[in-house]
């Protein structure tokens, strides 16, 4: 009797475990997911055995052209590129023009930390990890929003006056500015830019043809898609980011065709084609995917993570048992994600025009539970829950804030703004002026010309930029500081939102009263 209940238990729970997805099923996951999310256009690939299991666009390119997104639509990669440029810097390795742990001062005299012992000891392999010490996203603001005139020169110079958070190589915090300081390493070495080794050493070697380094280098723009950003409720196209100076942390456009080549390179151990040219060496490979940077694994969830890590350029973590190679890019109005299971010879890609972080999970998630044999579960359905809860969270806390704002609007305190005013400088991210506007106060970033919007009283000394243009979804504290005289000479800033994005770094930056301005101009 026992033996029969442990039959029927057993037949029970493997009808429960998912199956690998149809193609007709993955198209149903991508029109649900980008309806629940709302997402005009995705492009998904799935590579199982060196075959295509799918390979196919869905939506519209842009909610203004009213055109489809098919294979050879080209999309932002955003901080998929990275793994671009740890590959260019393993085909120089291959070489033996550099080493993994070649000083970068060695190739850039000039590159120089806060801490001088840093400084000294910082290698090409530490551009690469996430293990600077300095902050999460710290100096984003130099590269987001797009726009600001910072170029590489510039970055590299204002690394110096970025403090340090944590210990050296202790600690895992996601940094765009040191694959830009890699890019100009690439460029020093090789003597080709960034844009051109990738474009021939990489793109043109394993025939992505229709890919470019940069936006502005595509040959063919009739096939793109267009940025997309839900503002206030509303899903619109958005200027997109054309930054030439963070392209080796995240410029590449890409179709899902072309991409499909990229994940078929790494599941063929760096060989490519059916003469099977090796573009970089197993030895290259095993670097690139080896544990570097250990982060914490705070929750082993669904799927039963033991370790998580950062190699170069890619994620690193077990699933269910195996290990998966992953990364994501987030760029205004678009975000992408690339998932490869090698012990499954498996490789997701799936390619978005709108700020979702959750489609790219929920797609992603759902397709590789099949090929796990995992117990179901409906990603899009608790995304979508998780997502929903967040965004009402968010709106609670950040609606006391505005009503606070909103009563002063209805009923101004008595208050002199002209202490304020005036021009103040950060060592890093330069001036920013203060201003009275006709008769509205005013904040303006002369570096980043999108960052201008109306200061709003919120505390005594306290106040609110509410940006002008409602797409960077980033309004922060502005809080002015006294000296002992009670003479206004400084200014910090914070997001005013948790769920900002952490490339809107206001937490770093710390201004000095430069210039103060006549009262009444």
């Amino acid at each position: 009797m026992r033996g029969y209940l442990f039959a029927i238990c057993f037949l029970f729970s493997a009808s429960a475990l998912t199956q690998p997805l149809t193609p007709t099923a993955i198209d149903s996951l991508a029109e649900r997911a980008m309806k629940s999310f709302r997402v005009p256009g995705m492009a998904i690939a799935v590579i199982k055995d060196g075959q295509m299991v799918r390979l196919k666009g869905y939506g519209l390119r842009s909610l203004r052209t009213g055109l489809p997104v098919d294979e050879n639509t080209l999309f932002g990669i955003a901080s998929n590129s990275k793994a671009f440029t740890a590959v260019a810097l393993g085909i120089l390795v291959d070489e033996k023009k550099i080493t993994w742990d070649d000083p970068v001062r060695k190739w850039i005299p000039e590159f120089k930390l806060y801490n001088p012992y840093v400084t000294d000891a910082f290698t090409i392999r530490d551009l690469l990890t996430h293990r600077s010490g300095l902050g999460l996203g710290a100096g984003d603001l130099m590269l987001f929003p797009d726009s600001n005139n910072f170029e590489t020169r510039d970055i590299i110079y204002n690394l110096r006056f970025l403090k340090q958070v944590s210990g050296f190589r202790t600690k895992y915090d996601y940094d765009n500015n040191m694959y830009i300081v890699a890019g100009e390493v690439i460029k020093r070495v090789s003597g080709m830019s960034w844009e051109d080794f990738v474009q021939t050493r990489i793109l043109q070697a394993i025939g992505m043809c229709h890919s470019a380094p940069a936006y502005d280098l595509l040959k063919d723009k009739s096939d793109v898609i267009d940025a997309h950003v839900e503002v206030d409720g509303t899903v619109e196209v958005v200027p997109r980011h054309v930054s030439k100076a963070d392209r080796s942390a995240g410029g590449i456009y890409a179709s899902i065709a072309d991409l499909s080549k990229w994940v078929a390179l790494f599941l063929n151990d760096g060989k490519f084609g059916p003469d099977s040219a090796r573009i970089f060496s197993q030895g290259v490979q095993q670097e690139i995917w080896s544990p570097q940077t250990i982060i914490r694994v705070e929750d082993p969830g669904f799927y039963r993570i033991h370790f998580r890590a950062y190699g170069l350029g890619f994620n690193l973590e077990d699933v269910w048992g195996y290990k998966q190679v992953d990364h994501s890019g987030f760029l205004e109005g678009m975000v992408t994600k690339i998932t490869m299971i090698p012990e499954l010879n498996l490789g997701i890609i799936v390619l978005t025009n709108q700020e979702s972080e959750e489609i790219l999970n929920a797609v992603t998630n759902q397709i590789k539970d099949g090929y796990l044999g995992t117990a179901y579960r409906d990603w899009t359905g608790q995304l979508l829950t998780e997502r929903m809860q967040a965004n009402a969270s968010d709106k609670f806390f950040t609606d006391s804030i505005w009503k606070q704002i909103n009563q002063v609007l209805v009923h101004p305190l008595p208050m002199d703004f002209n202490p304020y005013l005036g021009q103040y400088s950060d060592p890093w991210f330069g001036e920013v002026t203060v201003s009275n506007k006709n008769g509205k106060y005013w904040f303006d970033a002369k570096r980043s010309p999108k960052l201008s919007g109306e200061l709003l009283f919120y505390k005594p000394d306290v106040f609110v930029v509410k940006w002008t243009n409602r797409s960077i979804q980033a309004d922060a504290f502005v809080v002015f500081h006294s000296d002992n005289k009670g003479q206004v000479n400084a200014m910090t800033m914070k997001a005013v939102s948790p769920l900002t994005d952490f490339s809107y770094d206001f937490q770093d930056l710390n201004f000095s009263k430069i210039k103060s301005t006549p009262k009444n101009n």
